[in-house]
């Protein structure tokens, strides 16, 4: 499919799906470089110099979002990230980032991970992945989800060496409130429009059980204010309650996962408008080696429902992510995951989450927003040009999403990805 590069892009005909209403509207879309210059109801004049793109009925919709990935992750295996060197790392990432824009995904946050350079590279050239908002090393304490030295080597803040994952950019290991100082003005120096902190225990990790508390209220209040004096906002990875209370006391704006929590934490979030960045994660979406780590991901797994519902009740922010990560072959899922989001929520209801939802949680980022200059997923002028056409009607039919082959164009940032029109 060749890729067009066009000063302007007409796409007719089309019920557009805009990203906010909830009902489709019959109209044409003016793409004048990289964002919407016209949404009308009556055809718009024809130039000679426009890509045209007829819809024919089809359902335009602004590009998706996915507002926890782990590019480095999903491209690379763990034991391709202990012995690979970083350029190899960072050439496999950026070659599967075309694969999730292709899945439709225009947009990230990828939530650890050494990824400023592949975003600018990205920025340069449109068409080689989703724009990315990068959050580079996500920074736990010691013993905490991120720390993925041996039990057998000291911690860096007792003389030890990084970690492996430290070295390569995937996570920084910082305690102490001068440490964790450092940690997050070290990110925001690489180019990080938001910082992820970890703040609770996981399930991939070898040395946190889920009921762990991580980071003192003193660390995590240090590392908002440092995001804050540079205009940017902290998430932090947490399921378990105290751990989510903690961060919120802190003035963390977006909690990461949050599966344990029980209804009146879920209703404080409400309240303090805090941002819930979950994953309809299934069992099957990760394996792991040892009973211990299969044992977390179940309970995790089992508090999906009920917290989203809880969710939905008292009308909390909810954000949409994957957090695939280290299973390369499990990437194709990431539409798949998208649309289970159907078993919460209406169907409008989960499009307007993973497009102009997921887009407000990334405007947090202030003046950190590497595409402020315009609005992320809208079909509205002055948008970016980051949009979709669909066989079929997704307003009614969710899982056709799950399918990249019925997304039959791609624009992204006014360049024509993908378009399967041109075909027979």
């Amino acid at each position: 499919m060749p890729i067009e590069h066009s000063a302007r892009v007409l796409v007719k005909n089309v019920r557009i799906f805009d990203g906010i209403s909830g009902r489709l509207s019959d109209g044409h879309v003016l793409v004048e470089g990289s964002t919407i210059a016209a949404v009308e109801t009556s055809p718009i004049a024809e130039v000679s110099e426009a890509t045209l793109i007829d819809g024919a009925g089809r359902v335009l919709m602004p590009g998706m979002s996915d507002a926890h990935v782990h590019l480095v992750g999903m491209a690379n295996t763990m034991p391709d990230l202990m012995t690979a060197t970083q350029t190899q790392l960072a050439a496999a990432t950026l070659a599967r980032a075309k694969d999730t824009l292709l899945r439709g995904f225009t947009t990230v946050r990828d939530m650890a991970g050494d990824t400023v350079g592949i975003k600018h590279v990205i920025d340069a050239e449109p068409a080689l992945g989703p724009r990315i908002y990068p959050s580079q090393a996500a920074i736990s304490q010691t013993a905490g989800h991120g720390d993925f030295g041996f039990p057998f080597e000291p911690p860096t803040a007792l003389g030890g060496n990084e970690s492996r994952a430290e070295q390569i950019g995937f996570m920084r290991v910082a305690d102490g409130v001068e440490r964790v100082l450092a940690a997050v003005r070290e990110q925001l120096r690489f180019g990080a429009s938001q910082i992820k902190l970890m703040a609770g225990g996981g399930v991939a990790s070898l040395y946190d059980p889920l009921y762990t508390l991580q980071f003192t209220p003193a660390e995590l209040q240090a590392a908002v204010q440092a995001a804050a004096d540079y205009g940017t906002y902290v998430a932090t990875h947490v399921y378990n309650v105290a751990g989510i209370h903690r961060a919120v006391e802190a003035g963390v704006k977006s909690i990461e996962h949050g599966h344990l929590a029980d209804e009146p934490t879920i209703a404080m979030l409400a309240e303090r408008e805090v941002w819930l960045s979950m994953q309809p994660l299934g069992e099957h979406d990760h394996s792991f080696p040892d009973p211990d780590r299969s044992e977390k991901n179940r309970q995790v797994c089992e508090g999906t429902g009920r917290v989203y519902e809880w969710a939905r009740k008292h009308g909390v922010k909810v954000a949409w992510g994957t957090d695939l990560l280290f299973e390369p072959e499990y990437n194709a899922r990431q539409g798949e995951i998208m649309t289970r989001l159907g078993e919460w929520f209406t169907t409008v209801e989960a499009l307007k989450m993973v497009t102009s939802g997921n887009a407000e949680l990334f405007r947090l980022a202030g003046e950190r927003d590497p595409y402020r200059c315009a609005r992320l997923g809208e079909i509205t002028v002055g948008a970016w040009a980051d949009m979709l056409l669909i066989d079929g009607d997704p307003t009614t039919n969710l899982s056709l999403l799950a399918d990249p082959a019925n997304i039959a164009v791609i624009v992204k940032d006014g360049v024509v990805v993908k378009n399967t029109l041109l075909e027979g």
